[in-house]
C-alpha cells in the first residue's frame, strides 16, 4: 500500500500559479517626457547658439561689442547646458501590487532617491475595488475611498483585475 501526501501536488499548483502572475507597479507621475525632449531642445540650440555667435561674420568687433557678445554666448552656454542635464526627481508615491504577498503596498521616495513604504495593506484588508476604463478606485473596508490610481493601459487594468479578483470585492 503507497501513502501519497495530497498537500504537496496543492502547493505545487499555488506555487506555479504565482509564477505565473505578475506584480502591477502603478505610477502618479505625469507625463515628463515631453517637457523633457523640449527642454533638451531648446538646450541644444541655445549651445548651437552660443558657438555660432563667434563663427558668424562681423563688420563691426569693435572693443564695445566683445564683451557683451561674450557675456550672451557663456549665457546661453550655461542656460543651455543646464537644459541639457535638468532631471526631474518627482516625489509622487508608486502603488505596488504584490501578487506572492497578496497586498498593495505606496512607496514614496525619500530624499535620497529610495522608495520607502509608506503604507501596507493585505488585500484581505481591503473593502472593495471599482474598475474605470483608466483608473481604479480601491475603497476601505468601511467603504471609504482608500485610494484613486490612473492606469496606463487596459492590460494593466486587466492584470491587476486578475490579482485582485480572488480576495477583493469587485464593485461594477
Amino acid at each position: 500500500m503507497t501513502a501519497i501526501n495530497t498537500n504537496t501536488f496543492e502547493q505545487s499548483a499555488k506555487a506555479a500559479e504565482l509564477e505565473k502572475s505578475v506584480p502591477v507597479l502603478i505610477a502618479f507621475a505625469p507625463n515628463w517626457k515631453v517637457r523633457m525632449v523640449l527642454a533638451r531642445v531648446l538646450g541644444a540650440f541655445l549651445i548651437v547658439m552660443a558657438f555660432s555667435m563667434w563663427l558668424m561674420p562681423s563688420s563691426v568687433m569693435s572693443a564695445e561689442v566683445w564683451p557683451i557678445k561674450l557675456a550672451a554666448s557663456m549665457l546661453f552656454l550655461m542656460v543651455g547646458v543646464s537644459l541639457l542635464t535638468i532631471q526631474v526627481l518627482d516625489a509622487r508615491p508608486d502603488a505596488y501590487f504584490d501578487p506572492i504577498r497578496r497586498e498593495v503596498r505606496v512607496l514614496q521616495k525619500n530624499e535620497n532617491g529610495r522608495p520607502q513604504t509608506v503604507l501596507r495593506r493585505s488585500y484581505d484588508t481591503l473593502g472593495g475595488a471599482r474598475f474605470a476604463d483608466d483608473q481604479v478606485e480601491l475603497f476601505d473596508v468601511d467603504g471609504s475611498l482608500l485610494m484613486k490610481l490612473p492606469l496606463q493601459s487596459a492590460d494593466v487594468g486587466r492584470a491587476l483585475k486578475g490579482q485582485l479578483s480572488g480576495s477583493v470585492t469587485i464593485f461594477a
